[in-house]
């Protein structure tokens, strides 16, 4: 079994344990042991803020390492200075988004009311160290995966860390530290894990830090720039597409909003686990089918995902929505519940881009691959003018409903795009049988009356829910995939 082969193997148990250690922590732990204030601090402000920093200063570079790197493997020793390259020109960047953090901190208090401006501003400095953690973690994370080493470092990131936050939050309700401490301790977490990636690189005699001129001589930097330049533009939208609405009900509404709305983000998220497993194995795939010109292939792959995401997606998300008063009920705290809104507009949005199958993918991969640049920042725009429209008019709905109405347009666009130019659109007859099978057992498990007992109710509409769409599904024969399952189970 090859290196790239085992490595895969342990990142997608690391990813599950992590994805569950994860679910665990924002539904369960966390809003048990934090207010929202807190959490719409540490979340949904210093976090986001220190995310898009380090993209900024890193200049795309992580993903120029993964890029380039096999133009310097094993050009001597210390692959002819690979590393300190990687690592120069974002260190420089750090420095000047630092300062214009420093300086724009009047400026950025002044968008919060006053009492959550008192809350942020103690803690405002904590943004940038964290910006400077998650950026060389960030880097180093990149140079492994050049390496095929990269078990070690999802171990980090998607376990350790975790469960590190976790620990820190267990400590402060428990007045071992205060909250300024849990802070420190927030960003300590990235610190130790940007460290110990710097200890296994030294550990397998990768950590090579003396810079060398041979490193500029093997491609230029001009090159490595322009092609870091177009990724941090890509990265950028992605990360405002994602941390945007929770910044603007901090700034909107407040802080608290803020939390709420993170924790209603997070149950939302759910939904989407099995489309990202798909497309991580969809972009290889429709990658190879560019190089060999295998259009017809593609296309049944586009019908298909579209099928199957459809198919998973609709249960999901009349599962989530129909259960929400158990999921709230885990937290304990009524007052997150005032998201249940939110979930169902996101959830709404999800399921669409879900539905709207690969169409991102196949624009990305494509010769005409800088339209997704274009649509990435359409995007990132939208749910920006329409946060600033509707939140304050509807608070966190409308924080969810902006973000619904941009992936509603964006994936129609493309949509339409990849239609018009390659003469692929993904829907089929049996995708409307799915959404109408869909739409019966959930009128029919919605209309159910409440036990009174928030358990046995998610027992009767789940099973009704199950019974009914699985029965759907199988007798209009939407899905053979489904048949097929069905078919293997009765024979075992």
């Amino acid at each position: 079994m090859g290196i790239v082969q085992r490595q895969g193997i342990r990142n997608t148990l690391i990813s599950y344990v992590g994805l569950a250690i994860g679910f665990a922590n924002t539904i369960l732990v966390l809003p048990r042991l934090l207010s929202p204030a807190q959490i719409g601090l540490t979340a949904s402000v210093l976090l986001p803020l220190a995310t898009i920093g380090a993209q900024v200063a890193s200049f795309g570079f992580a993903n120029m390492g993964i890029r380039y790197f096999p133009f310097f493997r094993n050009q001597g020793r210390n692959h002819a200075g690979f590393l300190p390259l990687l690592l120069g020109p974002p260190l420089l960047g750090f420095v000047v988004v630092a300062l214009a953090l420093l300086l724009s901190k009047p400026l950025l208090l002044q968008w919060y009311a006053k009492g959550d401006a008192a809350l942020l501003a103690p803690h405002y400095l904590a943004a940038i160290a964290l910006a400077g953690c998650i950026m060389l973690g960030s880097l180093q994370d990149a140079y492994l995966r050049a390496l095929y080493h990269t078990s070690f470092s999802s171990f980090c990131q998607e376990i350790l860390l975790r469960l590190m936050l976790v620990g820190a939050a267990v400590a402060y309700s428990q007045g071992v530290i205060s909250f300024h401490g849990f802070v420190l301790a927030y960003v300590g977490a990235y610190a130790v894990v940007a460290v110990l990636l710097a200890i296994y690189l030294a550990a397998i005699g990768e950590l090579h830090l003396r810079p060398t001129r041979a490193a500029l001589r093997i491609k230029p930097l001009r090159e490595m720039l322009g092609f870091g330049g177009f990724v941090l533009l890509s990265n950028i939208s992605g990360t405002v597409l994602l941390n945007i609405d929770s910044l603007m009900v901090g700034t909107k509404v407040s802080l608290a909003a803020a939390g709420i709305y993170l924790i209603a983000t997070n149950v939302s998220t759910a939904l989407v686990l099995p489309f990202r497993a798909l497309y991580k194995t969809a972009y290889s795939l429709i990658a190879e089918y560019w190089k060999e010109g295998n259009m017809a292939r593609m296309a049944d792959f586009y019908r298909r995902s579209t099928r199957i995401n459809t198919l998973l997606g609709c249960y999901l998300a009349l599962g989530i929505g129909l259960n929400l008063n158990f999921i709230y009920g885990l937290i304990h705290r009524p007052e997150y519940a005032v998201g249940t809104t939110a979930v169902l507009l996101l959830l709404a949005g999800r399921l669409f881009d879900g539905i709207t199958g690969v169409n991102g993918i196949i624009v990305a991969t494509s010769p005409r691959y800088r339209f997704d640049l274009v649509f990435n920042i359409s995007l990132a725009a939208a749910v920006v003018a329409l946060n600033w429209l509707l939140i304050p008019r509807l608070e966190l709905a409308g924080a969810a409903l902006a973000y619904c109405i941009a992936l509603v347009s964006i994936n129609t666009a493309r949509t339409w795009f990849v239609w018009r130019k390659y003469g692929m659109q993904p829907f089929d007859g049996s995708t409307i049988r799915i959404l109408a099978v869909a739409v019966g057992a959930g009128f029919v498990a919605w209309v159910l009356p409440d036990t009174g007992n928030a358990f046995l109710t998610l027992l009767m509409r789940g099973g009704v829910l199950t019974a009914l769409y699985g029965a759907g599904v199988l007798l209009t024969g939407t899905a053979p995939e489904a048949m097929e399952l069905w078919t293997k189970v009765r024979r075992r």
